[in-house]
């Protein structure tokens, strides 16, 4: 076998889906590992990604598996669905259909994106011709044009896609005729048919997907589309609200056919039985299908294909419920039927129209004749010039009952049973050895592994790459902890991290130049998807933990991986999963800056969950010799000690972080806390103003300093204050995003209930600043606290319910907390004061799982107040604000107390 180090492109042929596929793996894993590559995609359509499937303009046509299926990478499943949100459908959802042609754009931007990022490792040349031969010659292929010209490539991928049927069985006179329609998905194919003046009946050879789609283009009023085919039967739809896919509870390898059918048959009634749809049963055995199919035999596969081969497509590849619609209104006007038949003779008529007779001695009298029997299961019928000559030489023998074409693993098998040069091939060649082979799923599946294998004998990383290489120190953070990576890439790190510590604008794009330097830094797109999650960065951060997880696969130690495994659990597992990891990660790496920032519940981060506060005073104190007295530790031990109401301590230890690095805003931010908590209110605002125009100028999350000043104004009493400070701080324009929710949300919020505001309180204007999704689909239950107490303000009660809805279905301490503080929230909208007092007292004693300070929960308390004086519970009303003017000064909570009847 040659291997592709041999100097020369790789060469994929086929730019369809699947050879698109293979593309966008190659260009992003060669850049992962730094290895120079030159690619050639060749085919002859005008663009790539499309091929035969996609190219369709038509609306109606739509892909008939959800888009939650349909995404470009294995380990990224909504990269489709956020590709959609970002391209003029926000609102579609991972069960929605999306037209053919969209999904073409998706994969022709996906793969343009993909190339422009690889420049300077990948070169990438596209050539608009079709390849007809392939020669093997000094290790090298000679990959002959059908333009004339020629290249050589030192590795080939057949990317060809389906075979197209054959229409042998057919009369040669329908074949001969210009009203045949041999495939309709030529260019220009079905444009005299769908002309509008056209009122001929047509016929339709197959009832699939295809048949389908061609009817959905030719029928109208007026005339009828017949659909004919062995069985006569119609694919099956798709459920609208569909069910998850239900595993089949006994094994079905290396049964013989006859038990495994009635096994099968089994599955299917137990979950028909308990979930009135056979759905789920069908789609829970997609993963065991390549294997259950490896396992028969030749003569079970046959027998398969002549028994079962029909009803399972039928039931296997399904039609969109909106498609299953309007086949449904055709069929019910008449405007399609369906029936099964054979075409035995085809008579053209004096007007050009068609007589066609079946075998049941049916006559049908039709203006075109169009075969939608879809692909073809032999290669050996292809009319493709390049795999007939690589089977007639031996280069590539047919697959199992001479389906595709033999592989090893995707490697292309010759005639002695050896595998070939070279060359790999994906999706539909390899259906005789695998069954199910040509849906995305199991394409991009396939084009990770053929980009693997062809890229896994060249350099794996460039020089200064390597994590391990032998005398080459590797680089370090700012904690001296090594990284896999180049020392450019590092310092881009080291700052993006800094900034991050000190709470200081520019960590984001910091980060972005670390991994555009080095694609393959884990840790550079750990951190992105780190701070996307729970800082709100404008980070995609499933591509960026996805991407974080393959090169941790790749290049990455023990302590890189097991941070992306702490991101992993941050983002997709519950908060107990989530702390779970963060403190195995920090028992074995205490000295990880950005982990420990990410446990304690400061500015940026939500930190751990636990409903006393306990577990980040641990883990601050535990690591506290891995930071020997570094400012940033001391910044969040002064952060803790104020949560353990250790004020004096946490001043001192506050003033001691700003001593050795004034621009500190975990430092600043435990002593704003300090002086809030003891109502220095005037020092508090004097100290914050001052450091926002001195060390804190250049600091990100200003706008929560200046909500930390408000809270002096508010406590003050002071109204002016408060509406100024909202005016130059924290109004729309000057913050955005989560922020707005947790800093000028909740102020709106606390100032229309101290009557400091009259009149409506501007909070349409920040629901307008944030996202839908962070509004009503918060990743985390601190976020979903902010949501519901800016829906509140806005007096949004649908709002509210909607994110109720979220709650229930969210992590645990959503459904604990926020769903019944929203139910509470909803009663405070509607002004059901004695209810909304009630609930928020149930749900008070929980609400510091949810994460953040005291300060920032307190909102709730008040919120308590404000229903409970509502509802004339004066006596409660009095005994919590006696309450909190024992734990601190404050002229408002003073004056409220004053006005309560006695």
């Amino acid at each position: 076998m040659t291997s592709t180090t041999a100097q020369g492109p790789v060469a994929i042929v086929g730019a369809g889906a699947a050879g698109a596929l293979v593309a966008l793996q190659l260009c992003e894993t060669a850049v992962r590992r730094h290895t120079p590559l030159e690619l050639l995609l060749i085919d002859p359509a005008p663009e790539a990604g499309r091929g035969t499937a996609y190219a369709t303009r038509d609306p109606r046509h739509l892909l008939n598996v959800p888009a939650g299926d349909m995404s470009c990478y294995p380990d990224d499943p909504g990269h489709f669905v956020r590709w959609l949100c970002r391209h003029g459908e926000p609102t579609v959802t991972a069960a929605d259909f999306a037209s053919r042609y969209r999904y073409g754009a998706y994969l022709a931007d996906t793969l343009g994106r993909a190339v422009i990022a690889a420049q300077g490792t990948v070169r990438v040349r596209r050539l608009r011709s079709r390849v007809v031969d392939c020669h093997w010659s000094g290790g090298l292929a000679r990959l002959q044009l059908a333009d004339g010209t020629a290249v050589d490539a030192a590795g080939v991928v057949l990317a060809t896609g389906p075979t197209p049927s054959s229409p042998a069985s057919l009369p040669s006179a329908l074949r001969a005729g210009d009203r045949f329609i041999a495939d309709p998905w030529a260019p220009g194919a079905l444009d005299a048919p769908a002309d509008e003046g056209r009122r001929d009946d047509v016929l339709l050879i197959g009832t699939g997907l295809t048949a389908v789609d061609v009817a959905l283009r030719l029928g109208r009023f007026g005339r009828t589309v017949y659909a004919v085919s062995r069985n006569g039967r119609l694919p099956e739809a798709h459920a609208v609200s569909p069910l998850p896919a239900a595993a089949c509870t006994e094994p079905l390898r290396d049964l013989p056919l006859p038990e495994l059918r009635a096994t099968i048959h089994r599955h299917i009634g137990r979950v028909m039985r308990a979930q009135g749809d056979w759905r789920p049963a069908l789609d829970g055995l997609r993963p065991h299908t390549a294997e259950v199919w490896a396992s028969l035999t030749a003569e079970e596969r046959a027998e398969f294909l002549r028994r079962d081969g029909s009803l399972w497509n039928t039931h296997r590849h399904r039609m969109p419920p909106a498609t299953a619609e309007s086949v449904h209104r055709m069929r019910r006007t008449r405007r399609l039927r369906t029936g099964r038949g054979r075409i035995t003779d085809v008579r053209t008529l004096p007007d050009g129209a068609l007589s066609v007779s079946f075998t049941d001695g049916r006559e049908l009298r039709v203006g075109w004749v169009v075969d939608c029997t879809g692909p073809g299961l032999l290669l050996a019928d292809t009319p493709d010039p390049l795999w007939r000559t690589l089977l007639r030489r031996g280069e590539a023998v047919p697959g199992p009952l001479g389906i595709g074409v033999s592989t090893a693993g995707g490697r292309l098998r010759g005639r002695d049973g050896r595998t070939s040069r070279a060359m790999w091939t994906l999706g539909s060649p390899r259906r005789g050895e695998l069954w199910e082979t040509t849906a995305i799923p199991e394409i991009r599946a396939q084009a990770v592994a053929v980009a693997e294998a062809v890229l896994a004998e060249r350099a794996p990383l460039a020089s200064g790459a390597a994590p391990a290489r032998q005398g080459v120190r590797r680089p370090t953070d700012g904690g001296g902890l090594p990284l896999s990576t180049h020392h450019a890439a590092a310092a881009a790190y080291r700052s993006g991290v800094d900034r991050l510590l000190k709470v200081r604008a520019g960590a984001q794009e910091a980060l972005r130049r670390a991994v555009a330097l080095d694609p393959g830094f884990t840790a550079g797109h750990a951190a992105l998807a780190l701070i996307g999650h729970e800082c709100g960065a404008d980070v995609d951060v499933p591509r960026a933990l996805a991407e974080a997880r393959r090169c941790a696969r790749e290049r990455a130690d023990e302590r890189e991986r097991s941070f992306v495994e702490v991101v992993s659990r941050r983002v997709e597992g519950s908060p107990a999963e989530g702390d779970a990891a963060l403190l195995r990660h920090l028992d074995s790496h205490p000295g990880d800056r950005l982990a420990l920032a990410a446990a304690v519940p400061t500015i940026a981060f939500s930190g751990l969950y636990d409903l006393d506060g306990s577990a980040a005073l641990r883990v601050v104190e535990r690591t506290a010799p891995a930071h020997e007295g570094h400012w940033f530790h001391t910044s969040l031990l002064a952060f803790v000690r104020q949560e353990q109401g250790r004020y004096d301590e946490a001043g001192t230890l506050a003033e001691q972080a700003l001593g050795e690095e004034p621009a500190s805003g975990h430092a600043m931010h435990a002593l704003a806390h300090v002086h809030y908590e003891q109502g220095d209110h005037p020092q508090g605002r004097d100290r914050l103003d001052a450091w926002l125009g001195g060390h804190g100028r250049g600091g990100t999350h200003r706008a929560h300093f200046a909500w930390h000043a408000a809270l002096h104004e508010l406590a003050s009493d002071d109204a002016e204050a408060v509406r100024r400070r909202w005016a130059t701080h924290l109004s729309p324009g000057k913050v955005a995003g989560i922020r707005a929710l947790v800093d000028s949300g909740s102020l709106l919020w606390r100032a229309r209930m101290a009557g400091h505001w009259q009149g409506r309180v501007p909070v349409d204007d920040v629901l307008e600043s944030v996202a839908a999704d962070v509004l009503e689909r918060p990743a985390t239950a601190f976020t979903a606290l902010h949501a519901a107490v800016t829906l509140t303000a806005a007096g949004d009660l649908p709002g509210l319910r909607r994110l109720q809805a979220h709650a229930l279905g969210a992590d645990s301490v959503q459904r604990a907390v926020i769903a019944p503080l929203c139910e509470a929230f909803a009663h405070v909208v509607e002004e059901n004061w004695a209810e909304a007092a009630q609930r928020l007292e149930r749900v008070l004693p929980a609400l510091r799982a949810v994460g953040g300070s005291a300060a920032q929960r307190e909102v709730v308390e008040e919120t308590l107040v404000y229903a409970l004086i509502s509802a004339g519970r004066c006596d409660a009303a009095r005994t919590r604000l006696a309450e909190r003017l024992d734990r601190r000064f404050s002229p408002y909570d003073r004056r409220r107390l004053a006005t309560l009847p006695s």
